[in-house]
């Protein structure tokens, strides 16, 4: 089976296309350094020629409202396009859970938008929300500082390894369309503060991390429940603590 991953050579992209190359599939990595640019629609035809599903794995350079909005419009609209002249089989996109439950994020009102054009576009597709990725948290504790200090809203937050999210996409890609959505979640939940405390910790970085009710994720005021999946979502298998012990490189 052909299947094109869109964002093919980062951090998801790069281990799906392993992972579908060992399962025997003939996994195309699609990225600008490839030749791929969703965003002008140069190489999509080319790339697509023959394929049964597309995976979009991308992601805005920029999380700023207009760059964001425009990113996923834009390209998502170009790869619908492409796909159905094609006459692809399945289209697989990877979001975020709670894109639906916190539109006070401009990325993730972008991404609402984006699944908004996915399920219109009459090509039987299959959505995947993930929680955020451990790789991330670095990330996160650096928006949210405050001189030397990480304010994080008091919420719950069940995050998971990029290993984990590459399978969980993988095994939609290559089974029938879901035309609907499916999560996938960290095996545990965790505190935000109490997350970015310990992987701070483990990498000896010196900043205090406190709770503070009004601070903001990403621009986002966030409920208890905002970043948590339902009790029916898939779940990875690999911990946080598991994550944190392996050797920085393979992370």
């Amino acid at each position: 089976m052909k299947l094109v991953i869109i964002g093919g050579t980062g951090l998801i992209g790069s281990k799906l296309v392993t992972t579908l190359r060992e399962q025997g599939h003939e996994a195309v990595a699609a990225a600008p350094n490839t030749g791929v640019n969703t965003l002008t629609g140069e190489g999509l035809a080319q790339a697509l020629h023959g394929a049964s599903v597309v995976v979009d794995v991308s992601n805005s350079p920029s999380f700023e409202d207009t760059a964001v909005m425009d990113f996923f419009t834009t390209s998502t609209r170009n790869l619908l396009n492409y796909a159905a002249a094609a006459s692809v089989k399945h289209y697989v996109a990877l979001s975020v859970v709670g894109t639906e439950r916190i539109p006070s994020s401009p990325y993730l009102r972008a991404k609402n938008a984006q699944e908004a054009l996915i399920t219109g576009a009459g090509i039987p597709y299959s959505i995947v929300h993930a929680t955020q990725f451990f790789e991330f948290i670095a990330r996160i504790a650096d928006e949210a500082t405050d001189g030397t200090t990480v304010r994080l809203p008091p919420v719950l937050i069940q995050p998971m390894a990029a290993d984990d999210v590459a399978k969980a996409v993988g095994r939609i890609a290559v089974g029938a369309p879901l035309n609907g959505t499916v999560e996938v979640a960290g095996p545990q939940q965790f505190r935000f503060d109490e997350l970015i405390r310990q992987g701070l910790g483990a990498r000896n970085d010196p900043r205090e991390v406190v709770v503070d009710p009004h601070a903001r994720y990403f621009g986002a005021e966030l409920g208890e429940r905002s970043l948590i999946p339902a009790n029916d979502a898939r779940l990875g298998e690999i911990r946080f603590q598991e994550w944190l012990n392996q050797p920085i490189l393979l992370r």
